[in-house]
């Protein structure tokens, strides 16, 4: 095969580490299913929206005499304990892609060692006591810790958290409202609680946390519109703290996707204003710009500079480069990385009916992206259980290796004046059943003397013999979000599969399962996301 890196040392760690895992039940297991499902997801899913794939007609290793396809010559770069020459080196962007370098070595071995250096790093530099916890937070955010910090330690401390220092998120979604005046924002918050489909829970010194309002657009049919999903996982898992907490009230959105659009110069005036200790008078806001999507994006930034075509038929792995994801928020961000607004449901769906607010509001949601000022709680709604142990087998006997996803097509309007076929899971089912022509490979291969080898140029091969070996993608059921004519149309043109309800037996036996249908893990921050890191 070609003559990709690989490193042996590797390989006996991470199949012991599986066999423990595997063998363990319970909780371990399932967290193991859900990163193991998480990280195959932002895997497979970001390589092919970035273009794991790079077509070519004139196959580049190709014997002009035979036409028969010649593998990449190994060379090597340097041994695992030697520094990497400068020239070898891959190119990690701003945007959070790895830009390949062929004369580096195999970008998954590089991401792999820089995961583990970093979750090294971390560790190391992890909190041990209370003190060393606040002299890092007044470090990393440029302000004194929260009333309370001392008991959240406690309780930290008490769960066995091993990153007690990680409030990235939590800092950068509260930051904003720092500029704003506590009447200010008592005044909004209060004005949200009106909002269509929203609902609020409250604490105060005669009761524990509990709803006290809602207001829903469909009063009568709540229950069957799931407007409450999420309330009683909330109250749940408020009640071990529910001593330490102090009195409060929260407005939370009943749908799971963000609702409060940016403008990026009147988030930006909030932002300043927090920095210099100051409150932003409301009157003096910004004029918002109504561009779609885009208004959120910072003056110079690709999403905003570009001549950007919406609903353009360019596809990304149609490029040459091939790009990797080195970290994964920057890379969902649109305005450094333009195609997700022409590629994902998300954006493609709404971009032509969405302005953006005039002022930031303290609304809770269960996702957000870098676009929208929602603020985020503690959720597993994305949890996914996956089959039940009866037929959930062990490793070993898993008997298909291919990579497995069924899903519906909800989440836009399917017709011939929407983009329909740019939408992310279209767009991933039509590049999974693909078997015209040939696409590039970097195809791990044989290592000698455990060297570290240019990963070159990639092999040629068939997408007929590539696709139906590693991948089995389909919609399942019917098609959805369409008339009945146009429905039909969409059963001819992408991959369906007759399959009713959850095929919980027929799952178990897959060793690989991608969540493509979770906004969660293509362009929305999901909470639980970023409390997953990678470690050695």
């Amino acid at each position: 095969m070609g003559c990709v890196s690989s490193k042996r040392r590797l390989q006996p760690k991470i199949q012991a580490e599986v066999r423990l895992l595997y063998h363990s039940r319970g909780i371990q297991r399932r967290l193991f299913d859900l990163i193991v499902v998480v990280a195959l997801s932002l895997f497979v899913q970001r390589l092919f929206h970035f273009g794991l794939f790079s077509l070519s007609l004139n196959p580049p290793h190709s014997d002009e005499r035979t036409g028969r396809h010649k593998f990449p010559t190994c060379e090597r770069v340097g041994r695992p304990d030697d520094e990497t020459p400068i020239s070898a080196h891959h190119v990690y962007s701003a945007s959070g892609l790895l830009h390949v370098n062929p004369d580096g070595i195999h970008p998954i071995l590089a991401l792999i060692r820089r995961a583990e250096d970093e979750w090294d790093r971390k560790l190391d530099r992890a909190s041990r006591t209370l003190e060393e916890a606040v002299s890092e937070y007044k470090r990393r955010y440029r302000r004194d810790p929260p009333l309370g910090f001392d008991d959240w330690w406690d309780f930290a401390q008490e769960m066995e958290v091993l990153l007690p220092d990680e409030y990235d998120s939590i800092h950068r979604e509260l930051e904003p409202f720092w500029g704003m005046d506590p009447k200010d924002l008592a005044k909004m918050q209060a004005e949200l609680e009106t909002r269509v489909d929203t609902f609020t829970i409250s604490k105060n010194a005669t009761h524990d946390t509990n709803l006290v309002a809602t207001s829903f657009s469909d009063p009568e049919n709540w229950e069957r519109n799931d407007l409450l999903l999420g309330l009683k996982e909330i109250i749940n898992l408020l009640d071990p703290v529910e001593p330490a907490l102090r009195s409060f009230r929260a407005v939370f959105s009943s749908h799971p996707e963000p609702s409060l659009l940016s403008d990026y110069h009147v988030k930006k005036k909030f932002l300043d204003a927090a920095a210099a200790r100051r409150y932003v008078n409301l009157t003096e806001l910004p004029k918002v710009h109504h561009l779609g999507f885009v208004s959120a994006c910072a003056p110079g930034t690709p999403g905003r500079t570009m001549n950007h075509n919406r609903g353009s038929t360019d596809d990304p792995t149609d490029r040459m480069e091939r790009t990797f994801i080195y970290d994964h928020r920057l890379s969902m961000d649109p305005c450094q990385n333009p195609p997700l607004f022409d590629h994902h449901t998300h954006y493609i769906s709404k971009n032509d009916r969405i302005s953006p607010q005039p002022r930031i509001a303290p609304l809770f949601s269960y996702s957000t992206t870098t676009l929208y000022h929602d603020i985020q709680p503690p959720s597993f709604l994305g949890w996914t259980a996956g089959p039940s142990l009866e037929y959930d087998l062990e490793w070993q006997d898993k008997t298909d290796e291919r990579l497995r996803w069924r899903g519906s097509s909800v989440g836009m309007v399917n017709n011939e004046n929407t983009h329909w076929k740019n939408a992310h899971r279209s767009r991933l089912i039509a590049l999974a059943n693909d078997l015209n022509g040939t696409g590039s490979f970097l195809i791990p291969g044989r290592v000698e003397d455990e060297g570290w080898w240019r990963v070159g140029g990639g092999t040629v091969m068939k997408k007929s013999l590539v696709n139906p070996a590693l991948l089995d993608v389909a919609f399942s059921g019917e098609p959805a979000g369409c008339d009945i004519q146009f429905c039909r149309h969409m059963e001819t043109q992408l991959e369906w599969r007759k399959e009713k309800g959850f095929q919980e037996k027929d799952m178990g036996k897959y060793k690989y399962i991608l969540d493509a249908s979770s906004l969660l893990l293509t362009v929305l921050d999901g909470w639980l996301i970023f409390r997953l890191a990678s470690g050695g």
